[in-house]
């Protein structure tokens, strides 16, 4: 299982993947942390993403993701973290130390992470 960013579900949801990242979801399965909801929603109310979240087929694929909580043992992991970013980040940083979960990712800040299990795609 493969702990997802939201820039790579909105790439995922928009056919932009890279054959490696594309490979590895499709190998691994994934899910995502609750906070990419709320970014994937904020992002396109601000129209700063090209997905109509109101879209049927877009909510029955969401629905189909495993989300993993923002619990407090996420939570306690924030301060494990060797980097600091907006806080989202750090929230999904944090569900991959809490659930053992590589994250897969092209943020060069959680990339830099010592921490973070990471999937390389």
């Amino acid at each position: 299982m493969l702990n997802v960013d939201t820039h790579l579900v909105v790439d995922f949801f928009l056919g932009r993947l890279r054959p490696g990242e594309r490979a590895l979801m499709d190998s691994e399965g994934w899910g995502i942390s609750a906070i990419v909801l709320w970014e994937l929603y904020s992002l396109a109310q601000l129209g700063r993403i090209d997905i109509d979240v109101d879209e049927p087929q877009f909510n029955r694929d969401l629905a189909r993701l495993h989300v993993w909580p923002i619990s407090m043992h996420v939570c306690r992991q924030l301060r494990k973290l060797d980097f600091r970013s907006d806080p989202a980040d750090e929230l999904i940083a944090a569900t991959s130390l809490a659930h053992d979960v590589p994250l897969l990712t092209r943020d060069t800040r959680l990339l830099a992470s010592r921490v973070v299990p990471l999937a390389t795609g």
